[in-house]
């Protein structure tokens, strides 16, 4: 005989008794533990400790601003000479070489000039007819006083003896321009050094035509480059949006391709009064030591100018991550009911190329915020 599932047993329904059943096995089995967000870390204070975590808090902070700024090596111009030849010859001698040091006079190079020729016959003609006008001139002079000459006579002699002198100065001018120093006979010409320095570059050969400076038959080619090169000048360009925040004194980093993990120290020391209008920009001059003579004039350079430090709302830069391309921080948030800690993932925009510990905070984190600044990479679980 079957039982109805409804049928009273011992005066209980069978069917209250399987749910009673069911319920009291639902009631002994273990419960879920609770599941942290997708963006967010939970931590017990203990594991918390045991990873370093630190917080600090986001708020204005004094932060240092760098303007970098293309640049390039240059000679101190008060201590180069680009020597050009003032007379057009042929090159006889070369004196002085490469990387040789001379000092200011020294000869280095001897030129084969008609124009020195030239030079000194004009000077001897002008000598001798500035005599011979006054002679003359003298001589009318004493007889004007005589009444022995007319004054038409006089007036003339007077202008033959001025005219003469002037073209004796011209001459002794143009061989003054010319640097012949003693007159004499000889074509040859001395180039000399205008300054104290190191040969550092040399444009010529014996044998070969060289253009002079005042032939006006085209531009003369340099001969002789003599100079210092320690110290020697950075002068970079400085954009208008920046020119107020650079002055002189303002601390200088410079760095150069052919010295990678080198950096070099300095001041401005020159800052230009006006704005170039095509480039928008100004120039900006530091003076750097260079006793290894490693820096050569013409390398280019990335010049840092540290300027004035300033407030800002910042955080910790080691609380700055970078995951998959995302800038993030981890941000305290309040604990849990069981005192559990929460680290809630943050993206933040913040300008990194200031240096110091604390970066400028753009966007993302607002003042009094606490933010992981150890150990924050551990949030990650990479």
């Amino acid at each position: 005989m079957s039982i109805h599932p409804y049928k009273l047993v011992g005066g209980v329904s069978l069917a209250v008794l399987a749910g009673f059943l069911v319920f009291s096995c639902s009631q002994h089995r273990p419960a879920e533990p609770p599941t942290p967000p997708p963006d967010e870390t939970w931590l017990t204070a203990k594991q918390a400790q045991e990873a370093h975590i630190a917080t600090d808090t986001v708020g204005e902070h004094e932060v240092e601003t760098t303007i970098v700024a293309a640049g390039r090596v240059s000679f101190d111009d008060l201590h180069v000479a680009h020597v050009f030849s003032p007379v057009t010859g042929r090159i006889r001698t070369i004196t002085a070489e490469l990387g040789e040091r001379v000092k200011k006079g020294q000869t280095l190079a001897i030129i084969d000039s008609p124009d020195v020729g030239i030079a000194v016959a004009d000077l001897e003609k002008a000598e001798a007819d500035a005599t011979a006008a006054k002679h003359n001139f003298d001589r009318q002079t004493e007889l004007a006083q005589m009444h022995a000459v007319s004054e038409r006579e006089f007036e003339a002699a007077a202008d033959d003896f001025h005219r003469a002198d002037a073209e004796l100065d011209r001459a002794k001018q143009k061989t003054r321009i010319l640097r012949l120093g003693a007159v004499s006979a000889s074509q040859a010409f001395a180039l000399n050094s205008p300054i104290d320095g190191e040969v550092i570059d040399r444009n010529l050969n014996p044998g070969i035509e060289v253009q002079g400076e005042y032939s006006g038959s085209g531009p003369a080619v340099e001969l002789f480059t003599v100079g210092e090169l320690n110290p020697v000048w950075v002068l970079a360009d400085i954009y208008e949006m920046d020119v107020g925040r650079v002055h002189v004194g303002a601390p200088v980093t410079v760095n150069v391709i052919a010295y990678p993990d080198r950096k070099f120290e300095g001041t401005i020391d020159w800052a230009s009064s006006a704005l170039d209008p095509a480039t928008r920009t100004i120039r900006v001059r530091c003076t750097l030591k260079n006793a290894d003579r490693v820096l050569k004039p013409g390398m280019y350079a990335t010049v840092s100018v540290h300027s004035d430090g300033r407030k800002a709302l910042a955080m910790p830069r080691n609380g700055v991550l970078h995951i998959g391309g995302q800038t993030i921080a981890f941000v305290t948030e309040p604990n849990r009911p069981d005192g559990t800690l929460r680290f809630a993932r943050r993206p933040i925009v913040v300008d990194e190329d200031v240096p110091g510990d604390f970066v400028p905070v753009e966007s993302g984190l607002g003042a009094g915020e606490s933010v992981v600044s150890s150990g924050a990479l551990l949030l990650t679980g990479q």
